[in-house]
Order: structure tokens, then C-alpha cells, then sequence
């Protein structure tokens, strides 16, 4: 199995007919993801490379019953681009785009949490979500992937969700689905999301999980771990020897005040059971000895 995205997947890219949309999105149809649809308002009724484009969200759905929405939007466009792919009948939403201003972030999370609680939200600022074998939307490459599980993986950071995967593979282990959550501060979905989908999930027999410095998501992950999570996890926190009130990479990794602090998150992590890798390498071989041991 999987989680959130399978074969059965159909997207709609919002801003296929631009050049990064075009590139990832035919990139992920060559993958063998179902892209049934594009949307530009002022081009509907065209097609990119043999992927229709319709005015709306809501027409594309009509056509093509598709149920998930990679968004390649410039950033200023975002909040409206959510807001129609809800309400024109998606349940699972990708946003790629970096760059979202945080109150745009708030308040579109909070309006699909009130008005379309049963909607999904990825990102912003994420590479995506890959199923190996079956769907991959997003900016993941899709060569580094290996699918026939058992390893779920779970990463804040975009580019250490690359290196998880090839580590992965390296170590000749497959995955169930890969999720990038990205590093905002207001991600639409959480650690504890992928935790709980994980944990659900029969095929995903272990779990990789990667964090970084900045809030306390990693620690609030901990907690729901040691109350609800059985499967064995590894784990790795990128930004260790980053000073405080230092701003690493993007505005989710800020650490202030002593918390949100790498010592802080790899203790947490431990003390809930979590097996911590001590740099991105290392996450290969401590996950190959959890997996020889299922």
C-alpha cells in the first residue's frame, strides 16, 4: 500500500502551461503518473504535449475526475490557486512553489480547515510526494526511488528527502511513499500527519523521518511517537552546528530563544525511540540493521 497517492492518482497541474510546470509535469506523467489536465484561464481549450487545459480547477475535474492538484504558481497567486483547486473538488493539494508569503500560508490552511476539512495540503516550499512505482508529483526524481516498501519516509528538508531516497535505494531497500513536507512555517501537512498514515499503513514496516533546526514540530513528533507510534524510526536533524538567531535556508529554520535547537530535537527523538543518525549518510546503514531485523 501507500499513503495519500497511488496508481490510481489523477492530477491536475494549476500552471502546466509555464516552463517549470511543463518540465515536471511531463516529467511525472513519463513517470507514470496519471496527468490528465492542465489549467490556464487564457488558454483553455489547448493542450500541453497532449494534456488538455482547461480554464478552471473545478472544469478539469468535471472532465477528468481528477482528485489531486500539483500547483506551480509564481508565489503571489498561490492563496487563489489553493483555494480553487478546494473548492472545485480536489482532496489532495501539492503546493511546490517557494517563496508564499506566511500570512497567505495561514490564512489559506486555516479556510481549507474550516470550510474543506476533508482536503489534504502539501507545502508550500516541498519537493512533493513520490509512491515509487506508481505516482510522483512533484520536483522528486523519480530514477532514485525504489519501490516493494517496507521504509515510509517523512522529511522537512527538500534536499535531504533526495538523499534519503538514494540512500534508500543504495542499501537495496524499497519504499512505500516519500513525503516532503518542505520547511515553512505553516505546513499543510505535518510530521504527525505521516506518522499516524504510516503507522496505519501494513506495508510501511519502518519509518524514516528528517528534521531540521527551527520551531517544534520535530519535538511534537516525538511526543506523538512515544504515545502512538510502534514502528521502529530512524531519524536524522540537518543543522547541527548552526548558530541561534540565525536564519538556515528559509524562514521554518530559525532557532530562538535555546529552542528549536538540533541537540534539542535529536534528545526528544531519542527518548521516544527513535534511532538518530549522527549525519545524512548514516541514515542508510542504521535503516538497512531495522529492516534486517523485522
Amino acid at each position: 500500500m501507500s499513503i495519500f497517492v497511488d496508481g490510481n492518482t489523477k492530477v491536475v497541474y494549476q500552471g502546466l502551461t509555464g516552463n517549470q510546470g511543463s518540465f515536471h509535469g511531463l516529467r511525472n506523467r513519463a513517470y507514470g503518473t496519471k496527468v490528465v489536465a492542465g489549467t490556464s484561464p487564457k488558454k483553455a481549450g489547448t493542450d500541453v504535449d497532449g494534456v488538455p487545459i482547461f480554464a478552471t480547477v473545478k472544469d478539469a475535474v468535471a472532465e477528468t475526475g481528477a482528485t489531486a492538484s500539483c500547483i506551480f504558481i509564481p508565489a503571489p497567486g498561490v492563496a487563489a490557486a489553493v483555494m480553487e483547486a478546494a473548492e472545485g473538488g480536489i482532496e489532495f493539494i501539492v503546493v511546490i512553489t517557494e517563496g508564499v508569503p506566511a500570512h497567505d500560508e495561514a490564512r489559506f490552511y486555516n479556510d481549507l480547515k474550516n470550510n474543506y476539512p476533508d482536503v489534504q495540503l502539501l507545502g508550500p516550499n516541498c519537493p512533493g510526494i513520490i509512491t515509487p512505482g506508481e505516482c510522483n508529483i512533484g520536483i522528486t526524481p523519480g530514477e532514485i526511488a525504489l519501490a516493494g516498501g517496507p521504509v515510509g519516509i517523512v522529511s522537512r528538508s527538500g534536499t535531504l528527502t533526495y538523499q534519503a531516497l538514494y540512500e534508500m535505494t543504495r542499501q537495496g531497500i524499497g519504499q512505500t511513499t516519500c513525503v516532503g513536507i518542505g520547511g515553512d512555517p505553516v505546513p499543510g501537512t505535518s510530521f504527525i500527519d505521516c506518522l499516524s498514515r504510516f503507522q496505519a499503513d501494513p506495508d510501511t514496516k519502518a519509518i524514516i523521518m528528517i528534521g531540521e533546526i527551527g520551531g517544534s514540530a520535530e519535538e511534537e513528533a516525538a511526543e506523538y511517537i512515544k504515545a502512538n507510534v510502534t514502528k521502529p524510526i530512524v531519524s536524522y536533524i540537518a543543522g547541527v552546528t548552526a548558530p541561534a538567531g540565525k536564519k538556515m535556508g528559509h524562514a521554518g529554520a530559525i532557532i530562538s530563544g535555546g529552542k528549536g535547537t538540533a541537540a534539542a530535537k535529536t534528545e526528544a527523538l531519542e527518548d521516544a525511540g527513535a534511532r538518530v543518525a549522527a549525519n545524512p549518510v548514516e541514515i542508510g546503514p542504521l535503516m538497512a540493521e531495522v529492516v534486517a531485523g523485522l
